[in-house]
């Protein structure tokens, strides 16, 4: 499983990308055949005072690709948010393939 990490418009810190990294390893028990994972952290509303913060996730594997999108106050928030829709996709996707 490759995973990149990508900060747009900020420099992420340590214990950021330390919490993502240790959260999207969780995705290893719900699908052994993950090949590659992206993951955006972005600022959204530059000009404003109020930015809310955008995490995003793209999962691939053999023949299909995940993609989901999250904002809040918090990138860990937004992170944990999109890691849990994330996952129910996941679910539901082999679901439907078992049925």
């Amino acid at each position: 499983m490759n995973i990149k990490i990508q900060a747009v418009r900020f420099n992420a810190d340590q214990k950021l990308i330390d919490h993502v990294s240790r959260k999207i390893d969780r995705l290893k028990t719900y699908h052994d055949r993950i090949i590659q994972v992206d993951i955006f952290l972005k600022l959204d509303n530059v000009v404003h005072n109020i930015k809310d913060k955008i995490a995003e996730i793209k999962v691939s594997i053999p023949k299909h690709d995940f993609f989901v999108k999250a904002s809040s106050k918090s990138f860990e928030e937004s992170f944990d948010n999109a890691l849990e829709s994330l996952i129910n996709q996941i679910k539901r996707r082999k679901e439907k393939l078992a049925a």
